[in-house]
Parts: C-alpha cells; structure tokens; sequence
C-alpha cells in the first residue's frame, strides 16, 4: 500500500514559544522606532523656538498638525495591513516605506540658513508630516505582528519584553546622543546630528523587516478576522465599542501625552532652571537607563500581580514623581540637580512599565474580540496607534501653550533672549504639575480596562 503524499507542514498551535534570535531580529525594528519618538520629541520643539526664533504658540502648532493627519491616516492602514495579511500571509509590504524613515529624519533637522520664524516652521512641519507617513507605514504592521502570531497570553508579554528592550536602546542611545551632538546649538550641528541617526534608521528596519519573517515562521501566521467590517468606518466602529479596548487607548493617550511633554519640557528645564544644556543628555540617559533592567522586572512581576495592576501601580508612580519634581527643580545648582537625578530615575522604572504593560494588553485585547468574532487585529493596531502619534503631538503642543501663557520669548541660536519669572514659573508648572494631572487622567481611563488575567 503506498503511504500518502506528506501535505503543508502544520502551523505551530497557539501556545507556541519564539526563539531568542527570531526575536531579537523582531525587537531591532523598535531602536530605529525608538530614535524617531525620542529626537523629535525631546529637541523638535526647543530646536523651534531656541534655534529658528519660531514663537512658542506657532511651534506648539507645527508639532500638532501633521499629527492630525495621523489620526486619520493610521486607521486606514490598519485596515489596509489587514487586507494585505489575509491576501499575501503577511504585512511586510508596508514595512518596507520604514527603511526611508532616516532620510525624513535628516531632512527635517537640515533647514536651509536663510529660513526663519514662520517660514522654518513651514519646512519643519512639512517634512514632519512626510516622516510621520512613513513611520505610521512601518509601526502598523509592525507593531500588529504579536497579535498575528499563534502565542499566549504570557508569551505575548515576553514578545513585548524583548521589543521593550530594544525600543529602551533606541530611546536611550537617541536620547543621550542626539543632546550631545548638538549640544554646541547651532543649525549644523542639528543637521550633523540627525544625518548620524538616520543610518541607525534605515539599519534597524531592515533587521527588523527580516525578524518579523522568522517571527512569524516559528510561531505561526494567523490571519485577520475577515467577520467583522468590510471598510475602516466599520473597523473603527468594531475598535469603539469594545469597551475594555477603549478604556486602554484613551488611558494610553493621556499616558503619551504626559510622557511626551515630559521630553519636550527637558530641554528647557535644563537651559533655563539649570543653565546647562549638557544635563538634557544625562537626565535623559537616568530616566531610560532603567529601562533595560526594568523591562525584565516588570515581566516577571506581571506573572504574580497581572498585567492590569502593573500599568496601574507605573501611571502612580509616575504621577507621583511628576510632583516631586518640583522641590528638585526649584533648587539652585548641585542640590537641585541631584535631587532631579534621583526622581527622574525612579520615573523612568515606571515609564519602562507604562510601556510594556499597555503595549502587550493590546494583542490581549484583540485576542478577546476575536474570540467574540468581532476583532481585526490591524485595525485595532491602527487607532492604538493613531492615538500614540496624537500624544506625543499633543504633549509638546500644551507645554507649548503653557510657555506662550507665560510670555515666553523665542529667540535664534545667535541671538539669546532673557525670560521673566513668570515665564520660567510657567516652564516649572509645565514639567511637573501638568503632566501628574494628565497621568491621573489617564490612571482613571485605565481603571474601566476588565481583561486582565488572574496572575
């Protein structure tokens, strides 16, 4: 009798666990992810007002309008990714814009010497909206894999762990080194320092278009629910009424929105409180270098307390650090920066929680709704991050307002400008009492989430 033909080899079963390599390869896509939410949004809005004389409130706004775009734009190519997952097997195609990422990125910060004022923001905003098309392009999918991969629920934290790891390396590398490089303020070397980034970007998207290969190989492909809504209106309306999805974005927006004005505010808390530009890279290098231990951490404690009450206790403290700021920073010299330096590092254990716990509840909750027939994963994917890209615009956009409140007075690299007291209690209120507001807000949202599993 002749045995049968050996058919397609099966699929790994849910519960599946990835290899090392298959992830790191994964995680590397979040360095160059890192460097684009770290530098825009640590130096953009301080390279507007301090280096192009741009007006605080115009700046504001030259940081919140492309992000407009994005809440339209990352919807729609969450449903595209999903179509194109179901057609192809994969979500690759799209990705492949991300290796161009670098090139916005140093055309951003290269601002012709005869433009200022309004005309450098134009320029500014208009290769900002190119660089966020093409960084939406990349994240979509990207960030959609773990939830198209046949894996459980703790095994999905682990995937995030990794990527954590990896996105604290871009952050943290970014962080420090993008201060550094143009710490001397002048607009070549903003330029410099952009073009030196920008490889580091075009690199790790294409490590990581290979790790979403082998990720998806090892673990399995599952492809997008095609039951529920045919267009993205119907995905979008699917994303709102899932009431625990909902509570996690929202919480999530009031969260990226604190985070990012915390960067955008560090600028000049160290140029104005500190009358040290050099303190903006080795407060930042404290509040992410945490992360790489912490990410771990906060992994092996998700297993005995779940990933709910892990969120919750990182927005706390977070909050609370906000706060504590405050004495810090209103101390004259080594004492004042001392005691920043601890507060900030402790803000940083809770901001590598605040990212790996919502992240990884995101696949939780698309698996959820799946399992009620009601989910696509990219479409859910595309408002999380529709909703990520408008905090990080509407974080620098309040700081801001509150500078413009204050009377803050722009100024060029050549030409300094002094800033009255009102002005620079504006800059305090605005880097500790606003964003632990914003965070209660978003400790609140984050509160109605009900999915959590028993640890």
């Amino acid at each position: 009798m002749t045995a049968p033909a050996p058919g397609p080899p099966a699929a790994p079963a849910d519960g599946a666990r990835a290899g090392r390599g298959a992830l790191a390869l994964y995680a590397s896509g979040s360095v160059g992810m890192g460097v684009w939410v770290t530098v825009p949004g640590l130096l953009l809005l301080y390279f507007l007002t301090d280096v192009l004389g741009v007006p605080a409130f115009l700046a504001g706004l030259t940081l919140l309008l492309p992000k407009a775009i994005d809440v339209v734009v990352h919807p729609l190519l969450g449903s595209r990714s999903d179509r194109e997952a179901r057609r192809s097997g994969h979500r690759r195609r799209m990705m492949r814009a991300g290796v161009l990422l670098g090139a916005a990125m140093a055309a951003l910060f290269a601002v012709p010497p005869s433009l200022t004022g309004a005309p450098a923001a134009l320029w500014v905003g208009g290769w900002f909206v190119v660089g966020n098309l093409l960084f939406a392009c990349f994240q979509v999918p990207y960030l959609t894999t773990p939830s198209d991969l046949r894996v459980g629920y703790h095994e999905r934290t682990r995937v995030f762990m990794f990527r954590m790891v990896l996105l604290t390396v871009g952050l943290l590398g970014a962080g420090i080194a993008a201060p550094a490089l143009s710490s001397a303020g002048g607009r070549g070397d903003y330029a410099r320092m952009a073009l030196v980034l920008a490889v580091v970007m075009a690199v790790s998207a294409v490590v990581a278009l290979r790790g979403v290969r082998r990720l998806t190989e090892e673990c399995g492909f599952r492809a997008p629910d095609a039951r529920a809504g045919h267009s993205t209106p119907a995905d979008l309306r699917v994303a709102w009424r899932d009431r625990d999805y909902r509570a996690l974005v929202l919480s999530y927006l009031f969260t990226g929105t604190t985070t990012h004005l915390f960067l955008a505010a560090l600028p000049y808390v160290t140029a104005y409180l500190f009358d040290d530009t050099r303190l903006t890279a080795l407060f930042m290098g404290l509040f992410l270098g945490p992360a790489l231990f912490a990410g771990p951490l906060w992994t092996a404690w998700s297993r005995r307390i779940g990933k709910q009450r892990g969120l919750l206790l990182s927005q706390a403290v977070f909050a609370a650090g906000s706060l504590a700021l405050l004495p810090g920073a209103s101390l004259d010299g080594t004492p004042g920066v001392a005691v920043t330096a601890a507060v900030v590092m402790v803000m940083g254990v809770a901001f590598a929680g605040l990212q790996l716990f919502a992240f990884s509840m995101v696949p939780d909750a698309v698996a959820a709704a799946e399992a009620a027939g009601s989910s696509k994963a990219g479409a859910y994917t595309g408002v999380w991050t529709a909703a990520e890209a408008t905090g990080t615009a509407v974080g620098p956009y309040v700081y801001a307002a509150v500078l413009a409140l204050g009377g803050f007075v722009s100024r060029t690299a050549a030409e300094p400008a002094a800033q009255s007291d009102t002005a620079l209690a504006a800059l305090l209120v605005g880097f500790t009492v606003v964003p632990a507001a914003l965070m209660a807000v978003a400790l609140l949202f984050q509160r109605r989430y009900g999915l959590d599993a028993a640890p």
